[in-house]
């Protein structure tokens, strides 16, 4: 009589290029908190219109939106790791661009350099989906949650360095971009170390299925789920937290404060995810990504709380440190939630064009909510507590959107069982 083993996979491939990957994470997207803490100000110290002040923001998520197009096919064709490189030059030439910008006073100039640093931007998005393409079934879910805890450590890194960076200059925010410079000039060298699949330039075509159109993949139902619900969550996070600066030092507290939140609430983005991976595995994706969604919706409670029991036009900083924290908390089980689903929804010699065409539409939504940041924040009330309470009350159709995407496709999947 015989007896059946399991046999367990060998995941010690996967598990060094996360090792590289999280690395990456927290060194190379250090930069990401750093910018995003100052480029509100930036922009509203340049523009001529203070509703433009978050415009740089959104140029840096309009280039990681056009971006993702072209890169991902880019690296299924050419590796991954070459994808990368592009991504850190890319960010190291744009900070350099942006802080030339600061340097002549021009607000175009800041413009084109941040468009450059969402090239950078899309290049790291992809960084989640890379440590999925050497790891088994089983271990996707935990290798994604893994790499995006290395925003952990850019959540400590990134603002603290602005910190240390900020009396670099008599110009503000100058000494933020070239730091920016220098981390991507030095963490590029990380990418030496993975070991991931080459790309198929120059490799026989392999027999098979043909990868399915566009039109066909966006009328997959969990396909479209994990796109809605990912959008959702990116692009609530962007616009609560492009705000959030503008917010505090609206209300009379020093970028001191702005900073320390913000890190807290990168920290409450990432830490998280040494564990969703094992919960999704536990649970299920959909009901992460639910409970997700509740939590962001508890976020602008809390901001809404805030403002009602302000003193003196003044919300308490508990206040904003308490929605920020939720804000990164629910970002985090949506949309590592939504990258599983997604990732679990298509064939591998599909990725290039499913994972493109992902972060085209759910980074084109967190442009158009950065945009919106801006207009909410400055130009919806007379005080920054007005604005701020307006970017709050904006997150409520679309928790509302996501909730009813993840409804229809339990319902559907339950009829299809």
């Amino acid at each position: 009589m015989t007896h059946a083993t399991t046999q367990i996979p060998d995941d010690s491939r996967a598990k060094r290029n996360v090792a590289v990957l999280v690395l990456a994470q927290a060194i190379l997207g250090a930069q990401m908190p750093m910018i995003f803490v100052v480029g509100g100000l930036a922009g509203k110290q340049l523009a001529s219109n203070i509703c433009w002040a978050t415009l740089p923001i959104s140029l840096i998520i309009f280039g990681s939106m056009t971006t993702a197009p072209w890169l991902s096919p880019l690296m299924q064709s050419h590796g991954r790791r070459f994808g990368f490189y592009i991504g850190a030059i890319a960010g190291a030439f744009g900070a350099a661009v942006a802080a030339y910008g600061l340097y002549i006073g021009s607000f175009a100039v800041l413009l084109i350099g941040s468009y450059f640093t969402g090239i950078y931007m899309s290049a790291q998005g992809f960084y989640r989906f890379a440590a999925t393409d050497s790891a088994s079934d089983s271990f996707k879910p935990k290798a994604i949650s893994y790499v995006m805890a290395g925003g952990l450590l850019s959540a400590l890194l990134g603002p603290q360095l602005n910190k240390i960076v900020d009396g670099y200059s008599v110009i503000p925010f100058l000494g933020t971009y070239v730091a920016v410079v220098a981390l991507n000039l030095i963490g590029m060298f990380l990418f030496l170390a993975l070991d991931l699949p080459k790309g198929t330039r120059g490799q026989p075509k392999v027999a098979g299925p043909e990868p399915r159109t566009r039109g066909q993949l966006l009328s997959d139902p969990n396909i479209i789920v994990a796109i809605i619900v990912g959008l959702v969550a990116y692009s609530l996070m962007n616009l609560v937290m492009t705000s959030t600066p503008l917010a505090v030092v609206g209300c009379g507290y020093e970028l001191d404060n702005a900073n320390n939140i913000v890190s807290a609430h990168v920290l409450a983005m990432f830490a998280p995810s040494f564990f969703t991976g094992h919960l999704i595995v536990r649970f299920g994706v959909r009901t992460i990504m639910a409970i997700g969604l509740v939590i962001l919706g508890a976020a602008g409670i809390a901001a809404l709380l805030g403002v009602n029991f302000a003193d003196a036009d003044q919300p308490s900083l508990v206040s904003f440190y308490t929605a920020l924290i939720l804000l990164g908390l629910g970002w985090n089980f949506g949309f590592i939630g939504a990258t599983t689903l997604l990732t679990s929804s298509h064939a591998a010699h599909e990725r290039g064009v499913v994972q493109g065409l992902n972060d085209m539409i759910v980074f084109g939504s967190v442009m158009a909510a950065s945009l919106a940041s801006g207009g909410l924040m400055n130009c919806s009330g007379g005080a920054p507590m007005e604005g701020w309470t307006a970017v709050n009350i904006a997150m409520a159709p679309f928790i509302v959107l996501a909730a009813g995407a993840l409804v229809w496709l339990s319902v559907k999947s339950r009829r299809a069982a």
